[in-house]
């Protein structure tokens, strides 16, 4: 008898529908094809056992299961569940074959014939209703991130009999339902950390606000617990709310990286990705023999900070370059390529020397000039060349800690930021997936950041006595527009030009030399 039971394949962020197709007939065997790989190909295993454990076997005939289409690669265990089911309704074990093909079935099985969580249920989910499904049977801890997906049903499973019932017995399985408008405000600004906690700083915050208002990449240099990466932490709790649509987006990556936790629906923040240094370039970028999200996916829509940045590999920080420009990672294999999303706003911290503390006002440095250079060198021109913001953080004074002024708090921040960030997209209207400053092209730069004759002679004065690059000309106007928007400016006035060439530190031909 012929069965035919639906399942998912993920590729990059979407899933592909796979009809596995079981036969059982006259003869000895069991024949898995359709390129599967030694997950699937042991879950022979795991279905016996799991099966004999509420009385159910494999009959002793030949089996064929076909997974269509046969040229995707079938990776993972969560195909168990399918194959188990494909095979009881094939061997006439259970009835209710006909409304198999209505639902995706998927689930990695224990041995004792419990479910256990697969990857990507929210992709799954959002194909099961592109194809006009009645739902999705997957395991019970999975439920509510495919719950988001409205229209269909999400039953969640806890063992194999539980499914076994409901399509041989019409034991009805409690749909899950998540209200989703309400699970996306009620945790929509709940942030860890907020600007309020922060003593001092005053000028290094003003740069963050500049940065989220613009979209704009930083660096931080200074040296140890001056709080760079304390600043840091904060930057996600005054960038604009995620829309509805951007949390979906979201939610699809980290779902299908398996990031997703089981209580969790809906990633409703922006993500903070934080790195250790020793981290790989295919960890970082995503990749691998199968491809997989990498840190600058997961951090799409949100930040991704890299603490110590000279203590990472050349290697994994050259990666970044293409993704920072575009967006968005490809990554290709011999016989098909993959892309990920990759938007999101960098944050660097590092130390100005190998000891730390260059340009300390109390402790002495004790690295030679040659030492400092070698040291800040390790960040290529390139890199740098994609960074707006060049921030230097010094200690905070005892006076500034002992201080009971309070800070600003960071709510009051994002409404600026928000307010920046309307201006931006009314501007940008006309441009489809530009919504920030950063992300102009010298073409848009020369439209939108024009300035006066007074702008030019400082840009220049600038450029010439400071030894600013070239290549920090239109960085500085894109900040410079920024600063306007946070002070609903539709000019460029000197004031804004101004702070924006005090933020390229690192470009000016003296620092780092004494």
């Amino acid at each position: 008898m012929l069965i035919r039971t639906n399942n998912c394949a993920l590729v990059g962020v979407a899933a592909i529908p796979i009809t596995v197709e079981v036969n059982v007939d006259n003869g000895i065997g069991f024949f898995l094809v359709g390129l599967p790989d030694s997950a699937v190909k042991e879950s022979q295993q795991r279905i016996e056992t799991a099966l004999n454990a509420y009385g159910y076997k494999i009959p002793g005939r030949k089996i064929v299961v076909n997974m269509a289409p046969a040229d995707i690669r079938k990776e993972g265990s969560a195909y168990d569940l399918t194959l188990a089911i494909g095979i009881l309704a094939a061997s006439e074990q259970i009835a209710g074959a006909a409304e198999l093909e209505d639902y995706f079935i998927l689930g990695e099985l224990s041995l004792d014939g419990s479910l256990q969580p697969i990857r990507g249920a929210l992709p799954i989910a959002l194909e099961a209703r592109k194809r006009k499904k009645k739902g999705v049977i997957l395991p019970v801890q999975n439920a509510r991130e495919a719950a988001i997906v409205d229209g269909i049903d999400i039953l969640g499973a806890t063992d194999i009999k539980q499914v076994i019932d409901f399509f041989d017995k019409g034991t009805p399985i409690e749909p899950t339902r998540i209200d989703v408008a309400n699970a996306f405000n009620d945790s929509l600004d709940r942030y860890e950390y907020d600007f309020s906690d922060v003593k001092g700083q005053e000028n290094i915050k003003r740069a963050m606000e500049i940065a989220a208002a613009g979209g704009h990449n930083v660096i931080l240099i200074g040296p140890p617990g001056s709080g760079k990466t304390m600043l840091a932490k904060r930057l996600p709790s005054i960038l604009p709310p995620l829309c509805l649509e951007e949390a979906l987006e979201t939610t699809k990556i980290h779902s299908v990286a398996g990031k997703m936790s089981r209580f969790a629906s809906i990633i409703s923040t922006r993500p903070f990705r934080s790195p250790h240094h020793t981290i790989s370039d295919v960890a970082l970028v995503g990749g691998g023999t199968h491809p997989q999200p990498g840190e600058i996916s997961l951090a799409h829509n949100g930040v991704l900070f890299l603490d110590e940045l000279p203590e990472f590999k050349r290697q994994v920080l050259e990666v970044m370059r293409q993704p920072l420009e575009e967006r968005r990672v490809t990554i290709s294999r011999s016989k098909y390529s993959v892309e990920f999303p990759a938007s999101f706003m960098f944050i660097a911290a590092m130390n100005p020397c190998p000891c730390g503390n260059y340009n300390h006002p109390t402790i002495a440095c004790t690295c030679k000039p040659f030492e400092v250079q070698n040291y800040l060198s390790k960040i290529s021109g390139p890199l740098m060349d994609r960074i707006d913001l060049h921030v230097e953080v010094v200690p905070v004074s005892h006076e500034e800690l002992a201080s009971d002024k309070p800070s600003e708090r960071s709510a009051e921040i994002r409404k600026r930021v928000v307010a920046a960030r309307e201006i931006q997209k009314q501007r940008f209207a006309g441009h489809p997936g530009l919504f920030a400053n950063a992300q102009m092209s010298s073409r848009m730069v020369r439209e939108y950041c024009r300035i006066d004759e007074a702008g030019q002679l400082l840009l220049k004065q600038a450029m010439d006595r400071l030894g600013l690059s070239a290549r920090a000309y239109d960085r500085i106007l894109k900040v410079s527009r920024t600063i306007a928007d946070l002070d609903g400016s539709p000019n460029i006035e000197i004031g804004h030009l101004s702070e924006a060439i005090n933020f390229r530190n690192l470009d000016r031909d003296n620092w780092g030399r004494r």
